[in-house]
Protein backbone atom coordinates (compact mmCIF):
# COMPACT_ATOMS: atom_id res chain seq x y z
CA UNK A 1 0.00 0.00 0.00
CA UNK A 2 1.54 3.34 -0.95
CA UNK A 3 1.79 6.21 1.63
CA UNK A 4 -1.47 7.82 0.20
CA UNK A 5 -3.26 5.08 0.16
CA UNK A 6 -2.06 4.46 4.10
CA UNK A 7 -2.64 7.95 4.68
CA UNK A 8 -6.42 7.36 3.97
CA UNK A 9 -6.96 4.30 5.56
CA UNK A 10 -5.80 5.59 8.50
CA UNK A 11 -7.99 8.56 8.50
CA UNK A 12 -11.03 6.42 7.56
CA UNK A 13 -10.21 3.65 10.65
CA UNK A 14 -9.67 6.59 12.76
CA UNK A 15 -13.22 7.99 11.80
CA UNK A 16 -15.02 4.59 11.93
CA UNK A 17 -13.77 4.10 15.42
CA UNK A 18 -15.65 7.28 16.15
CA UNK A 19 -18.84 5.39 14.96
CA UNK A 20 -18.60 7.00 11.29
CA UNK A 21 -20.43 4.26 9.24
CA UNK A 22 -19.52 5.40 6.03
CA UNK A 23 -15.70 5.20 7.01
CA UNK A 24 -16.06 1.97 7.99
CA UNK A 25 -18.25 1.19 4.76
CA UNK A 26 -15.20 2.35 2.76
CA UNK A 27 -12.28 0.16 4.96
CA UNK A 28 -15.00 -3.10 4.16
CA UNK A 29 -14.84 -2.36 0.75
CA UNK A 30 -11.27 -2.27 0.28
CA UNK A 31 -10.45 -5.37 2.27
CA UNK A 32 -13.18 -7.56 2.10
CA UNK A 33 -12.38 -9.66 -1.33
CA UNK A 34 -9.21 -10.39 0.54
CA UNK A 35 -10.59 -11.50 3.83
CA UNK A 36 -13.55 -13.37 1.40
CA UNK A 37 -10.53 -15.53 -0.35
CA UNK A 38 -8.76 -16.41 2.63
CA UNK A 39 -11.48 -17.81 4.60
CA UNK A 40 -13.32 -19.18 1.21
CA UNK A 41 -10.35 -21.09 0.88
CA UNK A 42 -9.98 -22.24 4.55
CA UNK A 43 -13.26 -23.51 4.67
CA UNK A 44 -14.11 -24.44 0.59
CA UNK A 45 -18.08 -23.25 1.06
CA UNK A 46 -18.91 -20.28 -1.14
CA UNK A 47 -22.53 -19.34 1.25
CA UNK A 48 -19.98 -20.24 4.64
CA UNK A 49 -17.27 -18.24 3.81
CA UNK A 50 -19.33 -15.21 2.91
CA UNK A 51 -21.49 -15.80 6.73
CA UNK A 52 -17.68 -15.83 8.29
CA UNK A 53 -16.77 -12.48 5.83
CA UNK A 54 -19.62 -10.61 6.93
CA UNK A 55 -19.59 -11.86 10.81
CA UNK A 56 -15.44 -10.45 10.61
CA UNK A 57 -16.75 -7.01 9.40
CA UNK A 58 -19.39 -7.31 12.22
CA UNK A 59 -16.06 -8.21 14.63
CA UNK A 60 -14.17 -5.60 13.47
CA UNK A 61 -16.58 -2.96 14.32
CA UNK A 62 -17.30 -3.99 17.45
CA UNK A 63 -13.70 -4.37 18.28
CA UNK A 64 -12.23 -1.14 16.33
CA UNK A 65 -12.24 1.26 19.44
CA UNK A 66 -9.37 -1.92 20.64
CA UNK A 67 -7.61 -1.93 17.51
CA UNK A 68 -4.32 -0.98 17.97
CA UNK A 69 -2.85 1.36 15.12
CA UNK A 70 0.72 -0.26 15.05
CA UNK A 71 -1.06 -2.81 13.86
CA UNK A 72 -1.83 -3.29 10.17
CA UNK A 73 -5.67 -3.11 9.78
CA UNK A 74 -5.08 -5.24 7.12
CA UNK A 75 -3.61 -8.21 9.07
CA UNK A 76 -5.61 -7.35 12.32
CA UNK A 77 -9.00 -8.64 9.94
CA UNK A 78 -7.35 -11.66 8.88
CA UNK A 79 -6.26 -12.58 12.21
CA UNK A 80 -10.49 -12.15 13.36
CA UNK A 81 -10.77 -13.78 9.73
CA UNK A 82 -8.79 -16.84 10.35
CA UNK A 83 -10.40 -17.08 14.00
CA UNK A 84 -13.83 -17.20 12.61
CA UNK A 85 -12.42 -20.01 9.58
CA UNK A 86 -11.02 -22.23 12.23
CA UNK A 87 -14.12 -22.14 14.18
CA UNK A 88 -16.28 -23.05 11.70
CA UNK A 89 -13.80 -26.00 10.87
CA UNK A 90 -14.43 -27.19 14.26
CA UNK A 91 -17.61 -26.49 14.69
CA UNK A 92 -18.22 -29.05 11.20
CA UNK A 93 -15.14 -30.86 12.44
CA UNK A 94 -14.28 -31.94 8.56
CA UNK A 95 -11.43 -30.15 6.26
CA UNK A 96 -12.53 -29.07 3.08
CA UNK A 97 -10.14 -26.69 0.42
CA UNK A 98 -11.46 -24.41 -2.28
CA UNK A 99 -9.89 -24.79 -5.61
CA UNK A 100 -7.14 -22.06 -6.00
CA UNK A 101 -8.28 -20.89 -9.24
CA UNK A 102 -9.88 -17.16 -8.49
CA UNK A 103 -6.04 -16.61 -7.41
CA UNK A 104 -4.27 -17.74 -9.94
CA UNK A 105 -2.87 -15.53 -12.74
CA UNK A 106 -4.72 -16.00 -16.37
CA UNK A 107 -1.45 -15.93 -18.98
CA UNK A 108 -1.56 -13.48 -22.01
CA UNK A 109 -1.19 -16.84 -24.17
CA UNK A 110 -3.26 -19.22 -24.35
CA UNK A 111 -2.27 -22.77 -23.84
CA UNK A 112 -2.80 -25.98 -25.75
CA UNK A 113 -4.95 -28.61 -24.76
CA UNK A 114 -1.96 -30.43 -23.23
CA UNK A 115 -1.00 -27.79 -21.45
CA UNK A 116 -4.20 -27.22 -19.84
CA UNK A 117 -4.89 -31.20 -18.76
CA UNK A 118 -1.51 -31.15 -17.55
CA UNK A 119 -2.09 -27.80 -15.29
CA UNK A 120 -5.53 -29.08 -14.22
CA UNK A 121 -3.74 -32.53 -12.90
CA UNK A 122 -1.53 -30.27 -11.46
CA UNK A 123 -3.92 -28.07 -9.79
CA UNK A 124 -5.74 -30.83 -8.87
CA UNK A 125 -3.08 -32.64 -6.96
CA UNK A 126 -2.02 -29.82 -5.83
CA UNK A 127 -5.36 -29.12 -3.78
CA UNK A 128 -6.21 -32.74 -2.67
CA UNK A 129 -2.39 -32.49 -0.99
CA UNK A 130 -3.46 -29.26 0.65
CA UNK A 131 -6.96 -30.62 2.17
CA UNK A 132 -4.78 -33.57 3.40
CA UNK A 133 -2.87 -31.21 5.33
CA UNK A 134 -4.01 -30.33 9.14
CA UNK A 135 -5.50 -26.91 9.12
CA UNK A 136 -2.26 -25.39 10.99
CA UNK A 137 -0.53 -26.66 8.39
CA UNK A 138 -2.94 -25.76 5.23
CA UNK A 139 -3.50 -22.10 7.20
CA UNK A 140 0.26 -20.97 7.07
CA UNK A 141 0.90 -22.20 3.55
CA UNK A 142 -2.45 -19.89 2.91
CA UNK A 143 -1.49 -17.14 4.91
CA UNK A 144 1.88 -16.96 3.33
CA UNK A 145 1.98 -18.16 -0.18
CA UNK A 146 -1.65 -17.25 -1.24
CA UNK A 147 -1.89 -13.83 1.11
CA UNK A 148 1.60 -13.03 0.71
CA UNK A 149 1.54 -11.80 4.82
CA UNK A 150 5.36 -11.43 5.91
CA UNK A 151 6.71 -13.50 9.00
CA UNK A 152 6.43 -10.98 11.48
CA UNK A 153 2.84 -10.41 10.07
CA UNK A 154 2.51 -14.25 9.99
CA UNK A 155 3.55 -14.27 13.95
CA UNK A 156 1.15 -11.42 14.44
CA UNK A 157 -1.96 -13.52 13.03
CA UNK A 158 -0.95 -16.72 14.62
CA UNK A 159 -0.04 -15.38 17.66
CA UNK A 160 3.05 -17.01 17.56
CA UNK A 161 6.86 -16.32 18.06
CA UNK A 162 9.10 -15.31 14.35
CA UNK A 163 10.59 -18.33 14.94
CA UNK A 164 7.83 -20.41 15.32
CA UNK A 165 6.39 -19.06 11.89
CA UNK A 166 9.77 -20.23 10.50
CA UNK A 167 9.50 -23.68 11.64
CA UNK A 168 5.91 -24.01 10.65
CA UNK A 169 6.31 -22.84 7.26
CA UNK A 170 9.11 -25.17 6.78
CA UNK A 171 7.18 -28.03 8.50
CA UNK A 172 3.95 -27.37 5.95
CA UNK A 173 6.01 -27.08 2.95
CA UNK A 174 8.00 -30.11 3.74
CA UNK A 175 4.46 -31.77 4.27
CA UNK A 176 2.94 -30.43 1.23
CA UNK A 177 6.32 -31.91 -0.77
CA UNK A 178 5.35 -35.40 0.83
CA UNK A 179 2.13 -35.20 0.01
CA UNK A 180 2.51 -34.28 -3.65
CA UNK A 181 5.56 -36.69 -4.16
CA UNK A 182 3.01 -39.22 -3.10
CA UNK A 183 0.14 -38.39 -5.07
CA UNK A 184 2.11 -38.02 -8.73
CA UNK A 185 3.61 -41.41 -7.91
CA UNK A 186 7.05 -40.51 -7.52
CA UNK A 187 9.34 -42.46 -4.78
CA UNK A 188 6.42 -44.53 -4.24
Amino acid sequence: MDRESSFEEDASIARAAAGDTAAFASLVRRHQARVFGFVLRMTGVRDEAMDLTQDTFMKAWQALPDWRPEARFGTWLLQIARNAALDALRRRQAVQFAPLDDALPIADLRPGPEEIFAEGQRRERLEAALARLPDEQREILLLREIEGLSYGELAEVLGVQEGTVKSRLARARAALSEKLRRTSGEGA
